[in-house]
């Protein structure tokens, strides 16, 4: 994919990026930290800087994907020693 210009709006400044991701994921992307950043409730953006909101916004999000992979790797695992488990007991059942 070839890199292209992204631009949207937060707390009144234009903010630009390049990228190569698909349009639908930027998109989520944008609308995930715009999300992030307005239920953050206890912050006012009036006595915040939008370059700390953004990089708060940012460290929240990197926060929930930590959690979510975390809580993926233990799902995994689960299903592998349920796989085992069952792989045993066919395995025990065809003797």
């Amino acid at each position: 994919m070839q890199d292209r210009l992204v631009r949207f709006h937060l707390f009144g400044q234009e903010f630009t990026f390049y990228s190569d991701a698909p349009e639908e994921e930027v998109e989520s992307a944008i609308a995930l930290l715009r999300q992030e950043l307005e239920s953050s409730e206890k912050l006012s953006r009036s006595s915040v800087p939008s370059s700390k909101m953004l990089v708060l916004g940012c460290l929240r999000m990197a926060a929930k994907y930590v959690n979510l992979n975390r809580d993926f790797s233990e799902f995994r695992q689960a299903q592998e020693r349920a796989i085992d488990r069952l792989v045993e007991k066919v395995s025990s059942g065809l003797d």
